[in-house]
């Protein structure tokens, strides 16, 4: 098995660090809002959120499938010219 050197550890301790910012930050944030009434949304509000979420995920799940079937077919091998064609 292998051992944990001292800058993995601080790198752990940071981001954990980080983390704990980001999720103090986050509950801060929906306490404050908590007791606002004035931004309730109607259907209307509903529907766009519901419409542009559908829609964003459509077109990332397009381009992603696109980019893995264009990596399969070789369309990305002539935009690369610094790879290599003959393993070494």
């Amino acid at each position: 098995m292998r051992s944990i050197n001292l800058s993995q550890v601080l790198l752990i301790a940071a981001l954990l660090i980080l983390l704990g910012l980001a999720a103090f930050g986050i509950a801060w944030a929906w306490s404050a809002t908590n007791g606002v009434d004035d931004a309730a949304m109607d259907e209307n509000g509903w529907i766009a959120l519901g419409l542009g979420s559908f829609f964003s995920l459509i077109i990332g799940c397009g381009l992603m499938a696109l980019m893995f079937f264009s990596s399969r077919r070789g369309y990305d091998e002539a935009a690369d010219p610094f790879r290599n064609k003959e393993p070494k």
